[in-house]
């Protein structure tokens, strides 16, 4: 059984991200797919400080036997005050969701899942008609659903009118790295829904990407594969963690709006100012 205790205090500033009863002080979620080794799994978890591991419940069912994977990911958990968010990804339909959500709520003791139901294996886009189905379902048997969805508006009010404690819409196609390709509809998302929690998953390459992110208001940012697959994957967790922090406190602090034309930092008066 995977311990999901991560209501620990508020950030000094009380700066902290509250979903349902857990009060998260990390806004960087990290998944735990393709790493070189369970050590450097465990050490990438501890340098990001986060509090919400994702694991995908086709891969561990895949791996029981690798008592080392498990027993790390445990530990390092442990030492942040971490929670699981067990993923549906694979799926391809919202019954086979629907059934895989039962099983890692009956696995690891939650009722959150991070909702995943593809609709094409090019993109790996996921299909809002059998998302929505499935994120119906769960909510109404007592699952906090995080739904990874597109960015479009409509099925984003779709999915939060079903019940669903957060949305999670791409930035780019998993695993590419490309960044945030529509900062626009990002922008919409996070204007029209003023009162969701929103959190950028998939696509994010740089720690850039995830302060670009941040800095739009977005409440968190969830990735795996841009610190997988680094060249140095603990010190690359400790940069998005510092990312994802200098993000939000920008965002907090207000960043300046963008002008069409150039605008003097220094007013320049039209008598001299003499010193001394």
């Amino acid at each position: 059984m995977f311990s999901h205790d991560a209501t620990s205090s508020p950030t000094p500033d009380g700066d902290a991200l509250r979903i349902g009863d857990a009060v998260l002080q990390s806004r960087f979620f990290l998944g735990s797919a393709g790493y070189p080794s369970p050590q450097v799994l465990h050490d990438a978890l501890r340098a990001s400080r986060t509090q919400v591991v994702t694991v995908g419940l086709k891969r561990t069912l895949h791996a029981a036997g690798d008592n080392g994977f498990i027993q790390l990911l445990q530990q390092a958990m442990r030492a942040n005050g971490a929670r699981l968010l067990p993923n549906t990804a694979g799926c391809r339909s919202a019954r086979e969701a629907v059934q895989l959500s039962h099983m890692a709520r009956e696995v690891y003791g939650t009722p959150w899942v991070k909702l995943e139901v593809t609709g094409d294996d090019h993109t790996l886009q996921p299909d809002p008609f059998e998302l929505l189905s499935a994120a119906t379902e769960l909510v109404k048997e007592g699952f906090t659903v995080f739904p990874y969805c597109t960015d479009d508006l409509v099925l984003c009010r779709r999915l939060l009118d079903a019940g669903c404690a957060v949305l999670m819409p791409w930035g780019a196609p998993i695993g590419s790295g490309q960044g945030l390709l529509n900062p626009f509809a990002l922008r919409t998302l996070r204007e029209r829904l003023p009162d969701a929690v929103l959190i950028v998953d998939a696509g994010i390459g740089a720690p850039s990407h995830a302060a670009q992110a941040l800095e739009l208001g977005f409440d968190a940012v969830l990735l795996n594969s841009a610190v997988a697959q680094a060249r140095d994957p603990v010190r690359m967790a400790g940069a998005f963690r510092d990312a994802v922090q200098a993000g939000r406190d920008a965002w907090r602090a207000g960043v300046m709006a963008k002008q069409d034309f150039a605008v003097p930092s220094t007013p320049v008066g039209s008598e001299p100012v003499l010193l001394g």
